[in-house]
């Protein structure tokens, strides 16, 4: 499994290396007066990538969060038909041990 990993891992890198040297264009990026300069696009697209996966972490780390809480409200409202069910059930009848008649 280790060695599979590494071969994927020098494959993605080889990628990566690839695209960046052919992608090395400038680009220039202009938002008024608060950005002027001049990435490459590797970069630009890298970046935006990046973006994209922390964006989506904090989302599902949210909705981690919520699925917890909706799951713990389940619990406690099967807690409380549960103690609910066991209030209405009848006492057990305990029956006398027979002694034998002689």
């Amino acid at each position: 499994m280790k060695i599979l990993s590494l071969i994927l891992l020098i494959v993605f890198a080889f990628f990566i290396v690839t695209f960046s040297l052919e992608n090395a264009a400038p680009v220039h990026l202009k938002y008024y007066n608060f950005i002027d300069m001049i990435v490459p696009m590797y970069m630009l697209l890298f970046i935006s990538l990046l973006v994209g996966i922390v964006i989506t972490g904090f989302l599902g780390i949210i909705e981690r969060f919520r699925l917890n809480r909706a799951i713990s409200r389940s619990n406690k409202t099967i807690r409380d038909l549960r103690k609910e069910l066991r209030a209405h059930e009848p006492p057990p009848i305990i029956e006398e041990p027979k002694t034998p008649t002689q």
